[in-house]
This record gives C-alpha cells, structure tokens and sequence, in this order.
C-alpha cells in the first residue's frame, strides 16, 4: 500500500479552505492535510522550513495571488498544484512551476488525476537525488578524489590540480581553471571553501580561495600572490599570518 501524501493548503478564505480539505480527504484515501493556511506570508514561513509531498495553491488572493506566492517560495522542492475557480488561469499556471490544476469544486476524477502527477513527480526527484547521493558517495571514496560541485542540474568532477582559484560574487562564486575556463556556481565563496580541500586550498580574501600549489610570487610589500597563471590575488591583512604561516 502506498503512503499518504503530506499535503499543505494555501487559501485566503477559512470557508474555502474548509472545503477543499474536505475534498481532498474525502475523495482520496491518499492525502494527509498536514498543515493549512490562510495567510500566505505564514505558509511561505512554515514551507521555507518543511517539505511536504505537494502544495494545494488558491489562486484568487487578495494580498498576495498564488503566482506570486510561487515566485516568492525558497523551497520548491514539491509539486505545487494550482486551485482555482476559473478556468483561465490553466495556462498560466502550468507556465508558473504548477504541475496541474484543479477547478473548485474539485472533481474526484480530476484528483485522481492529478495525484498520480503528484506520485510521478515525486518519484523522479527522489530518484535524481538518490543518484546524487550515490555519485557523491563514490567520488569521497576514490582514490584519485575530485572535487565534486553541483550546477545548472548537474555534478561536476573536478581534479583539485586544475582549479587555480575561487572568487565571491554576492551570493555566486566564479571557479578558475588551469585551461582558462570559468565555472560560475550558485554558492557562496563560504560553501565553495568547505568543498575544497583544506590541505591544499586557502582563503586568502574575503572574495578570493586559491590554490596554494599555484603560487608562484608573494609581494609583501603590495600584498598579493602571483600564480603560476600570472593572476594577481589580493592577500587581506587579516589573512596575512595564517597566510605565511602555511607557506
């Protein structure tokens, strides 16, 4: 027997949120209304914290319509599907990250519908992450280690020896390779450096981690390093000692 799906429901009127965790519940035996939500500021609290196996989105609101409140999620992690009592809005919908909709009131045909998208969904992102885990375990155990970042719906294997430095962008960080490429990651400079290997890479700059085997000139006076690939990289103040202590 399959598990219940963890439902959460977003709808700005109590009545109707009554209603529709009626619906859900009593045409299926598959959802579990988990938590329910009239304001739509407190949902997008309580989802920025939990993940449930789907989100039942009220389009019509009036501080906060149902695509803003999708474009405002952090997690979205789950399938998000869209409860209207107009039709016009489908499209739309399914262009804002929705994986269905539903017209009030609910048809039991149609929920039945749209759970198995909700279980084909789930499925897929459960096997994307178990295959994550598993490419991310293997590479920790191998002999020749990379260096294993993922970006753009993709792991990529790097070998340390060919990464020459890291810089910060705000929330993005910038990886420079020996070959000349530049690998753009949607991580701060501060989860980049726990990626790194602490043995052979250091912050030397708020904005910059390099590699400490491609040094090859320290400027005391200007305080910069020189790699092997002639980039010049500013050595902060605070970072000096720990800096020539290590070289």
């Amino acid at each position: 027997m399959q598990t219940k799906l963890e439902a959460v429901l977003v709808d700005d009127e109590d009545k109707a949120l009554q209603s529709l965790s009626w619906e859900l519940t009593n045409f299926s035996d598959e959802i579990d209304v988990v938590a329910s939500f009239t304001d739509p500021n407190k949902a997008l609290d309580y989802l920025e914290y939990h993940t449930p196996d789907c989100l039942f989105l009220d389009i019509e609101m009036p501080t906060m319509d149902g695509f803003q409140f999708i474009q405002k999620l952090k997690n979205k992690d789950f399938p998000v599907v869209i409860t209207t009592a107009y039709n016009q809005y489908a499209i739309k919908a399914l262009k804002n990250e929705a994986i269905d909709y539903l017209l009030k009131p609910i048809d039991s045909d149609d929920l039945k519908e749209t759970i198995i998208k909700i279980r084909k969904f789930n499925s897929k992102v459960y096997t994307a992450e178990k295959l994550e885990k598993l490419l991310l375990n293997f590479n920790s155990k191998s002999i020749n280690k990379k260096v294993t970042f993922s970006t753009d719906g993709k792991l990529l294997f790097l070998d340390s020896d060919d990464i020459l430095y890291a810089e910060s962008d705000g929330n993005y960080s910038t990886i420079y390779l020996s070959d000349g490429q530049k690998i753009v990651l949607t991580k701060k400079l501060k989860e980049v450096n726990e990626l790194l290997p602490g043995d052979t890479f250091f912050r030397i700059h708020n904005s910059y981690i390099i590699n400490l085997s491609k040094i090859k000139e320290f400027l005391k006076t200007d305080g910069y390093v020189i790699l092997k690939s002639n980039h010049k990289i500013p050595v902060s103040r605070q970072k000096k000692s720990d800096f020539l202590d290590l070289i």
